[in-house]
């Protein structure tokens, strides 16, 4: 009789208030939308930030004088260099690249692309490419020991390229989870607004079950079904859009940097993965704002 009783005014709030329950259901899942796309966001920077750990290298450019007149780092200025950055303790390992291996590679990065039609092997220089054992330190010490070195053009610290890369995953971050904290507010706002109006609609039979001996908790537990209800629904809702907007458009805007190994590519996995934690949230926020309403506002 009990289960009935519930199942029946759980049934008719979410029925009678069916224009407010399909805004709440969209507002709380454009919110958890965009808090699943910051949670995006949080693991491609952590895989990236993995992928790069062990791959990032100092590279020592050589001037076009030494580029060109030494092939394989066998000429005294490029040996010098080399051995100076092979006797530093934070330096695991130095590798030469040549002109011909450093056009090789630049065919391969751009193929396809005008710009690889334009480049020479002359126009790039020979490069001196550091694997660091110390990631911290070791990036300053390599700095310090090529200034002033004659032959050396410039010494490029590829964490300063891979670091503009995470300020801007870190950037749609941050906008992501501004948005959904507006959104998550409409959203709490609406739950809020909505668990009084049901409340308010319904009572006369709260009032008379009050009166029959009925719990305050019993009597409160439709509305807080509804709420949860709600926020399900608009979880489930967050995550088929997930899904749909990787197939849509996730996978066209990443697909050349993800290609190219620039950053690991966002897996229907993850997606998936991302859109499960949705549910519970979903239905944690609504629960609870559906509670701390009633004990607040409503006195059912």
């Amino acid at each position: 009789m009990r289960t009935d009783f519930v199942r029946r005014e759980v049934t008719t709030g979410l029925r009678r208030n069916v224009t407010m329950t399909i805004a709440m259901v969209l507002t709380t899942a454009i919110s958890l939308a965009l808090v699943g796309t910051g949670l995006l966001a949080v693991r491609t920077i952590d895989s990236t930030e993995a992928i790069y750990a062990d791959r990032l290298e100092v590279q020592v450019a050589l001037t076009q004088d030494v580029s060109s007149a030494d092939t394989d780092c066998s000429q005294p200025i490029c040996q010098g260099i080399e051995t100076t950055l092979q006797n530093s303790p934070l330096v695991e390992s130095v590798t030469y690249e040549s002109q011909q291996a450093a056009y090789e590679r630049f065919q391969e990065l751009f193929a396809g692309q005008s710009i690889a039609d334009v480049a020479r092997p002359q126009s790039l220089p020979a490069t001196l490419r550091v694997k660091l054992a110390d990631q911290d330190n070791g990036a300053e010490a390599v700095r310090q020991a090529m200034n002033g070195q004659v032959g050396v053009r410039t010494v490029i610290d590829q964490r300063d390229v891979v670091g503009k890369l995470f300020d801007f995953l870190g950037g749609v971050r941050n906008v992501t989870f501004a948005l959904a904290l507006v959104q998550a507010i409409a959203a709490l706002l609406l739950i809020s607004n909505t668990v009084q109006v049901s409340a308010y609609t319904r009572r006369v039979e709260v009032g008379v079950m009050r009166l029959v001996g009925a719990t305050r908790w019993y009597t409160q537990l439709p509305f807080l079904i509804e709420a949860v209800i709600t926020g399900v629904a608009g979880a489930v809702l967050a995550g088929v859009g997930l899904v749909v907007a990787k197939f849509v458009f996730i996978d066209d805007l990443l697909a050349g940097i993800a290609q190219n190994g620039v950053i690991p590519p966002v897996t229907i996995f993850d997606v998936l993965e991302t859109s499960i934690w949705l549910v519970p949230i979903g239905a944690a926020i609504a629960g609870v704002t559906g509670y701390v309403t009633l004990r607040l506002y409503v006195k059912v």
